[in-house]
């Protein structure tokens, strides 16, 4: 009885490029949200291909901005780090949820 009312907690992955546009953002911020209030955690990346290698701080100010903007429905688990090709930042829902 007890098993089948818990919730397996999930890691959803939200994938940008660094040249997103506002509304592609904006929907995939409302997707992180949904994932957040539904209990799962999030794992936001930005992936840079080609010359993109130069200008990580364009991917850094984009999660950033994501994060901030998600701060009423999320905690930041982990901040911005670069692993190869890929940076990212890890969001849990806030404990109140």
């Amino acid at each position: 009885e007890a098993r089948k009312n818990q919730h397996v907690v999930e890691i959803k992955e939200i994938r940008m490029s660094p040249g997103i546009d506002v509304g592609d953002f904006n929907t995939k911020l409302k997707n992180a949200q949904k994932f957040l209030s539904d209990g799962n955690r999030v794992k936001v990346s930005v992936r840079f291909r080609g010359r993109e290698m130069a200008h990580t701080e364009i991917g850094r100010d984009l999660l950033n901005k994501f994060a901030e903007l998600c701060t009423e429905v999320s905690t930041l688990d982990k901040a911005a780090k670069l692993e190869g090709r890929n940076m990212s930042i890890f969001l849990s829902p806030k404990a109140g949820k």
